[in-house]
């Protein structure tokens, strides 16, 4: 008879702990094979599609597209293969595909308590196939019964959400779920601890229009970028400065570069090599601030993160190690995290674990800006257009390639001398890149 297993939602790591369902990639009743993709979810950090390490036909789905599932809640269950009895008794562990995708797969470590299928049951009784105590995402389900322990009387999935709760002293159970079939969100947490408002107070015309202008959800990637950037305000004491530099060395060098058969080299990644080199000489900029042990700590590599632009918003991939990169090695490494980010493909390793990041924010067709630090890091160098202005040039007016370039800086880390030193580093090589050849 097949057995039924159950797919929870994985870790996906780097400390993520929910995911909306975005598109399902199978229905029910469909033949899936060992790690093929049952479904796309949206985490905080990435697009993901998330491999079934199990083989066989789907007998239910958790949860519609657009649902907030926390990390370990069911998303399929599978009727897997067919075994006699005889081979129940000689075989405790499922197949599958041994993959662990940080917390999840098929552990052939640990026998798997075999669960049968019922002969006879009627549909209703899978009802709540694999959800758990407590849990109250209803699932699609094929005609399969599955026997499961009992729901719990709490209609509540998040640990985050129980724990909210419990700190704050509220009763789930006088709750009311806004989510699907009564589940209780957060958002219904928090509005349990909010103070009522007076029962006579007119309503602010302001307000009156804000209740009726269209409201995003301020979740997965948008509020994620949200509370990094309102961390990196409440806790980091920035300060920016910055200098026009003349380029035109800089693009005359990387115009005679692109000259030899070769890969390509962009602008960005010689400010990039130009950033290791002055973060080698300055490097305080490239720290972080431990708060528990009251320290600053600076960090051995730079791992250069790069603002790029996409359809889900603003991302911030992260060049491994590019201080031991060529200029020909960044160009390579920032067309392809661009293209990953792009296609909502980027792995959520790939936008963490930044030191410094450089944000070339000049594609906008801007001069200047002051950039919010990237959280937990210590500086961000911003670059505004490359753009023919009038210049001084060797005691004459002359028309040359001008850029803005800005550094904004937890200035924990450093005094203004530092940071001015960095940046004054920074725009020598651009207006003469032998500067950086000197120091190479």
């Amino acid at each position: 008879m097949p057995q039924v297993l159950e797919f929870k939602l994985p870790d996906l790591g780097e400390g993520l702990t929910e995911a909306e369902i975005v598109r399902w990639l199978v229905a029910v009743g469909d033949v899936v094979e060992i790690d093929q993709p049952v479904v796309e979810v949206e985490t905080a950090k990435a697009m993901v599609e998330v491999p079934c390490p199990y083989g066989g036909v789907v007998t239910a789905r958790f949860g519609e597209e657009g649902t907030e599932l926390p990390v370990g809640a069911p998303l399929i269950t599978v009727a897997v293969g067919s075994v006699t009895e005889p081979e129940a008794e000689a075989s405790d562990a499922p197949s599958g595909s041994g993959n662990v995708l940080v917390g999840y797969g098929t552990d052939h470590s640990r026998p798997a308590r075999r669960r049968r299928i019922r002969p006879g049951a009627g549909a209703g009784a899978g009802a709540g196939a694999g959800a758990g105590a407590g849990a109250a995402v209803a699932p699609v389900v094929a005609p399969v019964a599955v026997a499961v322990a009992p729901a719990g009387p709490v209609a509540v999935i998040s640990p985050l959400v129980r724990k909210l709760a419990r700190d704050n002293g509220i009763d789930l159970r006088a709750l009311r779920g806004s989510g699907p079939e009564g589940l209780i969100l957060r958002a219904d947490v928090e509005a349990a601890l909010r103070p009522a408002a007076p029962a006579a107070a007119p309503v602010p015309v302001a307000a009156a229009a804000a209740a009726q202008g269209e409201r995003i959800p301020l979740k997965g990637l948008r509020g994620a970028v949200a509370e990094k950037l309102s961390r990196s305000r409440r806790e980091i004491p920035e300060a920016t400065c910055w200098v026009d530099a003349d380029a035109t060395e800089l693009m005359a060098a990387r115009a005679a570069m692109n000259a030899v058969d070769g890969p390509k080299i962009s602008v960005l990644a010689l400010l990039a090599r130009i950033c290791t080199a002055a973060l080698a000489k300055y490097p305080e900029l490239n720290s972080t601030v431990d708060l528990a042990a009251n320290e600053i700590v600076r960090l051995p590599a730079v791992h250069l993160g790069f603002a790029a632009q996409t359809e889900r918003g603003l991302m911030v991939p992260v060049v491994r190690d590019a201080q031991t990169r060529s200029p020909e090695s960044l160009s390579a490494e920032f067309a392809r995290l661009t293209e990953l980010a792009r296609a909502g493909k980027l792995a959520p390793a790939d936008l963490t674990g930044g030191t410094f990041t450089l944000n070339n924010y000049g594609v906008f067709g801007v001069d200047g800006s002051t950039p919010i630090i990237n959280h937990p890091e210590a500086a961000m160098l911003g670059v505004g257009r490359i753009i023919p202005k009038p210049w001084v040039y060797r005691g004459e007016l002359a028309v040359r390639q001008v850029v803005q370039l800005s550094l904004t800086f937890d200035h924990r880390v450093c005094d203004g001398g530092a940071a001015g030193g960095f940046l004054r580093y920074v725009a020598d090589c651009v207006e003469n890149p032998a500067v950086l050849l000197r120091g190479l």
